[in-house]
């Protein structure tokens, strides 16, 4: 489990495809101590397992694998070295909650349809696939690329809008967006309960913690 409060902005070095699935190679400012075999780590929305690590430059690099489900229901076939991912660390007993729960299961992918400066914000406003739209409220939190934000407007057509603080921008991701571009999308759990209990389909959405 996260809280979408990206702790590091990671590299792509390695991108290697085997047997099917393929092994990245992610280059963090993680202390090596602080990263263990099989610890769970978001990486950009995503919820992916550590099966390798080791010292580098910056920090440690660790590698993760991503099936063909995770690479076709996310951002993460579009990666390669050089790519730029939000990290999070899964959370642990005592860990402050900021944010909001998130859980690293992306429900769909996104389009970027512009991103407006406001003063010294940005407002970015985002296409879902129609089937998950109607989860997006007003108000409502919502993980984009694995960053915990608050939706600033649902609009008639289904898209929704963001804004995001000069922090935010300048600490995740976010900032290396263009119109175009896909991200990865989860839903706010409590959206998922509502729906359940007034009798809604709410998405189950693909697995992508491997």
């Amino acid at each position: 489990m996260f809280t979408g409060l990206v702790t590091d902005v990671g590299t792509v070095r390695k991108a290697e495809p085997r047997n099917g699935l393929i092994r990245f190679e992610v280059e963090s400012g993680y202390l090596l101590e602080d990263i263990a075999m099989g610890a769970s780590v978001m990486h950009s929305g995503v919820c992916l397992t550590v099966v390798d690590m080791g010292q580098a430059e910056r920090g440690a690099w660790f590698a993760v694998e991503a099936v063909p489900e995770t690479l076709s229901k996310t951002v993460l076939g579009e990666w390669k070295p050089g790519s730029r991912v939000n990290l999070e660390q899964s959370l642990k007993l005592g860990d402050e909650l900021g944010g909001h729960f998130v859980f690293g299961h992306v429900d769909g992918v996104g389009e970027v349809v512009s991103i407006e400066p406001e003063g010294q914000s940005w407002r970015l406003t985002i296409r879902p696939p129609a089937e998950i739209a109607r989860y997006f409220a007003t108000k409502g939190s919502a993980a984009i690329n694995g960053v915990s934000l608050t939706v600033a407007a649902a609009l008639p057509n289904g898209d929704f809008q963001i804004a995001i603080i000069p922090h935010t921008w300048e600490v995740t991701t976010l900032s290396d967006l263009t119109p175009g571009a896909h991200v990865n999308l989860e839903i706010d759990m409590l959206a998922r309960y509502v729906a359940r209990m007034i009798g809604a389909d709410a998405p189950e959405g693909p697995s992508t913690h491997v």
